[in-house]
């Protein structure tokens, strides 16, 4: 594959001859059989697209979560050591802005999503997901919210609304993505802390690891949750049984995640309220020493099955539906930021909801942590390196 790099201004753009790769799927970890036709190795697709990918900024630790400014307000974005930063739409990165919690830096944990309140333009209202030191060498995933001052140097009156418990020392699996609805909710996704110890508290719903937690905005327990009222469940829970939550949107007003699977078994699902969704009973995946998961099945009465997976893996960041001008033909599809082997997985649904076609792109970017599309109908990724980018992907002739 031959590359065309472009300078434009101190920016490098790298202009790829189409925006579809050469993929050639691996072979199967496992082989489980899927359950229905179209859950699995959907047809590969190939855009007839050109490609431009600009460097907006460079230098980034590890980050992990961007929010889109409005009125050409620039970016916010974490890294996974602690700091939030500002990006200018120049690329101009700001000092860290103060106000952020106390972080669990290590291993998987520390700073990690970001997003802005459906009312932001008029409260200035961020929030903000983020492992949390929770005493005695123990971690667990947090949400928070706060205000982010017009100069966009401090965050004030951050305020707690979701504490994972109990907390545990394994500092993997922590999720954890937020997501709102239109209906004055944010959902914030957990993982189960991968370990032996922990992993079968994803079926106890009297904790909160492996759930889907769903709350207002305000951090209260909506009334019309599945749990509520049920004295052996945390009612804040609206789905259990995943094992690491690291993407989640919402298209046509359902939520859809992805989570990491073991070795092989990636998943896209639409979380419905009270389900179970199977970790670490039923998995399309295996551990990493090659070993059976749990039962060893990947179907069980009483358990749901996943929309689509993935063996091997996409080692899943955070997803999209995109809806813009820029890429019109993609309307409707999911962006998935992937950080094995790297790159965007674009995913086409039909009109059943069931996935009709998969592509690979941009693969060269290597680890993706997140996607997003901007107000002009371009693309965003950022990378999740020690000296992360946070670039813009377009055509040429589109976009900035």
């Amino acid at each position: 594959m031959t590359f065309r790099p472009i300078l434009t201004g101190t920016a490098l753009v790298v202009a790829l001859p189409a925006f579809g790769q050469e993929f050639e799927r691996e072979p199967r970890n496992t082989d489980l059989e899927p359950a229905f036709e179209g859950q699995f190795r959907a047809p590969l697709d190939t855009s007839d697209v050109a490609l431009l990918v600009t460097d907006i900024a460079t230098g980034l630790e590890h980050p992990w979560g961007i929010a889109i400014l409005p009125e050409d307000g620039g970016y916010i974005v974490t890294e996974r050591p602690g700091r939030l930063r500002h990006v200018a739409e120049d690329g101009t990165l700001s000092d860290p802005i103060a106000g952020m919690p106390e972080v669990a830096a290590q291993g998987q944990g520390g700073l990690l999503d970001v997003v802005l309140s459906p009312d932001f333009a008029e409260t200035r209202r961020i929030y903000i997901s983020y492992a949390k030191p929770v005493g005695d060498g123990l971690m667990a995933t947090a949400a928070a919210y706060g205000t982010l001052s017009e100069d966009m140097t401090e965050v004030t009156d951050l305020t707690e609304i979701f504490v994972q418990e109990p907390g545990a020392t394994v500092d993997k699996h922590f999720g954890s993505r937020l997501v709102f609805d239109d209906a004055g909710h944010v959902f914030i996704t957990t993982g189960e802390h991968s370990s032996m110890e922990y992993r079968d508290y994803a079926q106890d719903t009297s904790n909160t690891f492996g759930v889907i937690v769903r709350m207002t905005l305000d951090g209260e327990v909506p009334q019309d949750n599945p749990f509520v009222g049920n004295e052996d469940a945390i009612d804040s829970i609206w789905s259990y049984g995943h094992r690491n939550v690291q993407g989640a949107t919402m298209r046509d007003g359902k939520l859809w995640t992805i989570e990491h699977g073991p070795k092989g078994g990636d998943e896209l699902n639409r979380p419905e309220p009270g389900k179970n969704y199977g970790w670490p009973v039923i998995s399309y995946g295996e551990t990493y020493g090659g070993a059976p998961i749990g039962s060893g099945e990947a179907q069980r009465d009483g358990m749901e099955q996943p929309v689509y997976f993935w063996d091997p893996v996409i080692a899943p960041g955070d997803m999209t539906s995109y809806d813009g001008g820029v890429f019109s033909d993609w309307d409707g599809d999911f962006l998935i930021g992937s950080l094995k082997p790297g790159g965007i997985v674009r995913l086409e649904l039909d009109a059943d909801g069931k996935v009709a076609a998969e592509e690979r792109l941009a693969m060269d970017l290597g680890r993706v942590r997140d996607v997003d599309v901007d107000g002009d109908g371009t693309i965003l990724a950022i990378t999740d390196y020690a000296d992360g980018r946070l670039v813009r992907i377009t055509t040429d002739g589109a976009g900035g």
